[in-house]
């Protein structure tokens, strides 16, 4: 898909910089600039088109749906809809109250809290660019378990007593605010979002991609393969363990993804540690204590750091 681009690269560090892409320093600068470009072309190509098919939904509309829906149905629904949502852990919460004051059930609006961060389309535009469509179709499919039983679990569990703050109700019946866009408005409101997107996030991209250059370049593969890509049980359950305390965006992780996959760490043992990182983090879990009780919490950050670590085995048992 890039091979075009990797030419160019190619001419850019022998011809121009005078170094051998086999090299420590040549290796390295050729993957900082073949990466950092390939994944910005990523990001505008697949965000504005996410962004373009979201201006054909609205907030509103989905709480309608969402509203009196059966339990299981509406996990299903709340979790589909996390994907098209532009929010990161932290960012997604307001939304999560307002499900709330909708009187839609925990449950539902757990698994749209688990779904949003971590099937977002940053994510689903890096993994398609980087590991191609069929390890990006399996993440987004197994990212939906997770949330619809994340979810479920949390639903069934009644834990409706652990929110701490009074969520008033909306009063009557949600309406369907109907939103009415002209062609021309629906682009420039997605290239609008699309070039704040990438302005919020380009930083975080070089950095990762600069850190990935730096592994890619001068640590060993046999480096790597000793002390991170062992197939032990314990292997994916500590790169959870190490995600949690990490906060970043998948613009900001998935170059350091890619450099330790191809180092040699199994990609079910990569992904669960940015599952971590992106959908369970200490910003959100000192954000969720502000409205939930600690045991609320626990139960969502242990339900879905199961779902990820099953993930993990997953992924290193069919790849």
């Amino acid at each position: 898909m890039f091979d075009w681009w990797e030419r160019i690269v190619d001419a850019l560090v022998a011809d121009v910089f005078g170094m051998d892409k086999a090299s420590q320093a040549g290796g390295a600068i050729h993957f900082f600039i073949y990466d950092t470009i390939k994944i910005y072309m990523l990001l505008v190509l697949i965000i504005f088109a996410v962004s373009f098919l979201r201006t054909y939904f609205n907030t509103e509309k989905v709480r309608v749906y969402l509203q009196g829906k059966s339990e299981f149905t509406g996990n299903i629904l709340a979790a589909l809809f996390g994907i098209i949502t532009p929010f990161c852990s932290c960012s997604a919460i307001p939304l999560f109250l307002g499900f709330m004051q909708a009187r839609i059930p925990l449950g539902i609006t757990f698994s749209f809290l688990i779904s949003s961060p971590m099937n977002n389309e940053i994510a689903i535009a890096l993994l398609f660019g980087l590991f191609g469509w069929k390890v990006t179709a399996l993440y987004i499919g197994f990212g939906l378990l997770v949330a619809i039983i994340g979810g479920f679990v949390v639903g069934r569990l009644g834990m409706e007593k652990y929110v701490l703050i009074p969520v008033v109700p909306m009063s009557g019946d949600l309406e369907d605010v109907e939103i009415k866009l002209t062609m021309k408005k629906r682009v420039k409101e997605s290239w609008a979002y699309t070039m704040d997107i990438l302005q919020k996030i380009y930083l975080y991209v070089m950095i990762g991609v600069g850190i990935g250059a730096f592994i890619h370049g001068y640590i060993p593969t046999e480096f790597i393969v000793k002390y991170a890509g062992s197939d032990a049980w314990y292997s994916v359950p500590l790169a959870v363990i190490l995600g949690v305390p990490m906060y970043s965006n998948a613009a900001g992780v998935m170059p350091l993804i890619e450099v330790l996959t191809s180092k040699g760490m199994l990609l079910g043992t990569a992904l669960s540690f940015m599952m971590a990182i992106t959908a369970l983090s200490l910003p959100e879990a000192l954000i969720l204590k502000r409205i939930l009780h600690v045991k609320l919490i626990a139960t969502f950050f242990g339900i879905v750091a199961v779902g990820i670590m099953g993930i993990g085995y997953l992924f290193n048992a069919i790849l």
